[in-house]
């Protein structure tokens, strides 16, 4: 059987989509299976952060989903007296947009879908169920049921599992997926032209039930209530009890237009490995955790922005394999521990004992008073961000924790010659060298360069927005970016390397001085696994077979 795909992506949901957009935008051919006849039209995930609205800002789909976004959404905690204890409210723009936003999904990850026809090697396929998965020396080999009940054989490179919680794809590979089930069950519920109308979410920590309210945007509100012991039949509750639950709430419970009513645990589980051979987990099939903090949807669009650009560099042969054992080793321990703070906002938030209660109002009622201690909650310093010790980074002498390595670097707004742009508007889907003040081109080794040119990094100057004009004149040729806020100024203001190496998911990969660029250069090549250049300085891409015409033909009739 001939290769039909370079990738084939089980489920389109948010992760399967972003990493199809993000390989579709390195010529990559990549097949999209969806079990659904459809998107999911009912509203899921409702909390984006900034660092998701960055992911999408990379595949070039902001804007298509910005107007679905609510953004600097605040998030109240309440006790039982209705009295706000704690408050969430960053204001931060360190990585280019708001922290804390509401969203519809829906409707973004219609954008994120639409936004596959852009590629022409890119195909997207409802109402299909991939049957098989069996690893071959070059790929894997796909057994793929249509809707029509045509069964097709096909293959791919690799395929990468988006499958969900319940994974199929993980069950097939026996990967283990461990954790917990909480006892309680709740009840969400969506409902159109909110009849609440004000802005931000509460976290109405209240016995007997606790409940969630929260804003959305287009006129839509959510409510979460905890059920209590038999108020659910099955995975419904019958209406007069939810109109029961709705009348704490609302004014005129029989007036409210109800979307959906939704029935569901809390579960916090993680993969035993995210990858086994060539075949690849990704978001809620790696990982699931409580909706405290909104953290499910966001950790799996981290997946794909660590994954996507990995996969590209080792499916165009210019990275080894080795390189995708570096996405376990980078997202695994992050999304433990964004388990871990989903399960502990959960036990703050849904005691119903009275002694514990009265102990958590009056313990966060202390902690409330101290100045520094509040302003910890309010900015969500708590939050553990994203910090890599082993994978595709360079600590040039042993992991160091002061080192900015392993972390995400800031998105300011900066100066260019075509304009005021965001930092990442002007780096593109590419490595990119970023040096404070001087021409990293003037420390290029040819080695280097010969890197440089494999996997395009882009060489970056940036200077005070005071000497931006003259740069700009006289260094014809070159990126030369104006510091227009002064926030990249600061940020290698005390550092003793003013030269960083950025991935594309815009992680620092190395810092130097500019008289060590050359060797600096190097072992990021080593750390990325890179195959060495060819004469000339670019290994030109492995040709990939071309699918086999009958199941080329049956996938392509299954998508018009």
């Amino acid at each position: 059987m001939n290769q039909a795909s370079d990738v084939i992506i089980v489920g389109a949901g948010p992760v399967g989509l972003l990493l199809a957009n993000y390989l579709g935008a390195q010529g990559l051919d990549v097949t999209v299976v969806e079990r659904l006849p459809q998107l999911i039209d009912y509203p899921r995930g409702v909390g984006m952060d900034d660092e998701t609205l960055r992911a999408i800002q990379s595949a070039g789909l902001v804007e298509q989903v910005l107007p679905h976004v609510s953004p600097h959404q605040v998030m109240h905690f309440t006790n039982g007296k209705g009295r706000i204890f704690a408050s969430l409210d960053p204001r931060t723009d360190e990585f280019g947009w708001p922290r804390r936003n509401g969203f519809i999904q829906p409707l973004v990850d219609r954008a994120l879908a639409d936004g596959l026809k852009r590629f022409p090697r890119v195909r997207l396929i409802f109402g299909a169920f991939v049957e098989e998965l069996t690893e071959t020396p070059n790929g894997v080999a796909a057994s793929i049921k249509l809707a029509d009940g045509t069964q097709v054989g096909t293959s791919a490179r690799y395929v990468i599992a988006c499958d969900g919680g319940a994974s199929a794809t993980r069950k097939a590979l026996k990967i283990g997926f461990k954790g917990a089930t909480d006892a309680n069950r709740w009840i969400v519920v969506d409902i159109a032209n909110d009849p609440i109308g004000t802005p931000g979410s509460y976290l109405h920590c209240q016995p007997p039930r606790p409940y969630v309210s929260i804003a959305l945007p287009h006129g839509l509100r959510r409510f979460e209530f905890m059920l209590k012991d038999g108020e659910a039949v099955g995975d419904t509750v019958p209406e007069p009890v939810l109109r029961e639950m709705l009348a704490k709430v609302v004014s005129n419970p029989d007036d409210v237009d109800i979307i959906r009513a939704r029935v569901y645990t809390h579960n916090a589980r993680l993969a035993d490995s995210f990858r086994k051979g060539r075949i690849i987990l990704a978001g809620d099939a790696a990982h699931i955790m409580p909706v405290w903090q909104g953290q499910g949807y966001n950790t799996g669009i981290r997946d794909a922005a660590n994954l996507g650009w990995k996969v590209a560099l080792v499916v165009k042969d210019l990275a080894d394999d080795k390189l995708l054992d570096t996405y376990q080793a980078e997202r695994r321990d992050h999304a433990k521990a964004m388990i871990d703070l989903s399960e502990t906002v959960g036990k703050i938030f849904s005691p119903t004992n009275p002694v514990i209660v009265k102990l958590r109002d009056t313990f966060t009622w202390v902690l409330g008073a101290i100045p520094p201690v509040k302003r910890y909650f309010l900015e969500m310093r708590f939050k553990p961000m994203p910090r890599y010790r082993d994978g595709a980074l360079v600590y040039a002498n042993g992991f160091d924790d002061a080192s900015p390595v392993g972390r995400m670097f800031p998105q300011p707004d900066v100066q260019t010659a075509d304009g005021e742009r965001k930092l990442d508007d002007v780096i593109g889907p590419n490595f990119a060298l970023l040096a404070w003040g001087i021409n990293p081109e003037r420390w290029l080794s040819p080695e280097a360069k010969a890197i440089v040119d494999q996997i395009g990094i882009r060489l970056i100057r940036a200077v005070p927005s005071t000497q931006f004009a003259h740069e700009l004149a006289t260094q014809p040729g070159h990126t030369v970016i104006g510091d227009k806020g002064g926030k990249l100024q600061k940020w290698f203001d005390g550092r003793s390397e003013g030269v960083v190496l950025l991935r594309p998911d815009r992680f620092v990969g190395a810092t130097c001085t500019p008289q060590q660029i050359g060797e600096t250069i190097e072992l990021f090549a080593a750390a990325l696994h890179l195959h060495k250049p060819q004469a000339g300085g670019v290994r030109a891409p492995a040709a990939t077979p071309a699918a086999s015409g009958m199941a080329r033909s049956v996938i392509e009739e299954a998508v018009r």
